[in-house]
């Protein structure tokens, strides 16, 4: 299958490419050749997507398919998408949840609307979901329900991972001492693996399937408490959990979701972040690995000299993590009361 990649140089981009060669697919990339390096046996192009006369490295491609793995701006989008349109048999968009209408306030069903934006926005017309949900657009109106297919991705996890959720989860319960686990550790959470995702998406493009696919592990495929017990058992830390109520944190001041990753405590806008419907995913061929596999993978790829592994993709992207003498006085705190 010959394939080409917009993005492939790190963490979804690179399992994506890294798969499609394991399958023996003809690989090229195209990107700015500065948010990593290339997978090995790839053809790689480069230039930036929202510069027009970069885009005409693809006048000349011919493939089966295209997987995008870094469409922010539904003009920009659209512009790449218009250059391909008669030269490739079907267009993956990786998409997001945060498209949606639905998420993360309510349970997102398969096929939920995407926010209103139209496929010609800029950048400045939208937040992040916004904008999502109209690069979705520019990707239909150009290939057609029947040759696109919209991935929203859920959260993701893995090797290379270049946000620095898990590594820092990992690298913090390395470190061993006492560690600020937060709030509930049976609230049911939804993770998929890179790799599955890729898989996923290179399927659909083998089997020519289209449509919009929540793709994201199924529901309660881990916990809080699971998950983290999974990050001292790949690490082999002494480190002890202690959970701390989810009304202490906010009073403390914690910064949900990126002072300590993934937390998300109840009734901040965000009670259904893992509740996302995805039957139509699963009954076309997405299948997840053990949340387990992928944390002592992580582990692994960090533990081998994984290079700048917590440092953001975007520059717009913060930090994950508390700092030590937050947390520190947080727990003396939690132990106090």
């Amino acid at each position: 299958m010959r394939l080409l990649i917009i993005g492939g140089t790190s963490f979804l981009g690179r399992a994506v490419a890294e798969e499609a060669l394991r399958r023996g697919d003809d690989v090229t990339t195209f990107n700015r050749g500065v948010s990593g390096t290339d997978v090995p046996g790839v053809h790689a192009l480069r230039g930036d997507r929202a510069v027009e006369a970069d885009l005409a490295a693809l006048d000349l491609l011919e493939v089966d398919g295209v997987v995008d793995t870094c469409g922010f701006v539904p003009r920009v989008v659209g512009e790449s998408v218009r250059r391909l349109r008669g030269r490739a048999g079907r267009y993956v968009f990786v998409s997001s949840m945060s498209a949606t209408s639905s998420w993360p306030e309510r349970p997102t069903p398969d096929g939920a609307p995407g926010q209103p934006c139209p496929s010609d926005a800029g950048p400045d017309d939208g937040d992040y979901g916004v904008l999502k949900a109209g690069c979705e657009r520019a990707v239909v109106e150009a290939f057609g329900e029947d040759a696109a297919t919209v991935v929203r991705a859920g959260l993701i996890l893995g090797p290379h991972e270049n946000v620095g959720r898990l590594p820092w989860w990992l690298r913090r319960i390395a470190k061993g001492d006492e560690v600020l686990a937060p709030g509930d550790p049976d609230i049911a959470m939804q993770l998929v693996d890179a790799r599955d995702l890729a898989a996923f998406m290179l399927d659909m493009i083998a089997t020519g399937t289209g449509g919009t696919f929540n793709a994201t592990g199924p529901r309660g495929n881990a916990t809080m408490g699971s998950w983290l017990g999974d990050c001292l058992a790949a690490t082999g830390s002494d480190a002890a959990l202690t959970w701390v109520d989810d009304q202490l944190l906010l009073d403390e001041g914690v910064e949900p979701w990126t002072e300590l990753p993934l937390w998300m405590p109840p009734g901040q806008g965000a009670d259904h972040a893992w509740d996302a419907d995805t039957a139509a995913a699963e009954a076309a061929g997405l299948r997840s690995r053990p949340v387990a596999d992928t944390v002592r993978d992580t582990w692994e790829w960090l533990r081998v000299g994984a290079p700048s592994a917590i440092a953001p993709q975007h520059a717009d992207r913060p930090q994950h993590g508390i700092d030590p003498e937050k947390e520190r006085a947080i727990l003396d705190r939690w132990h106090a009361r």
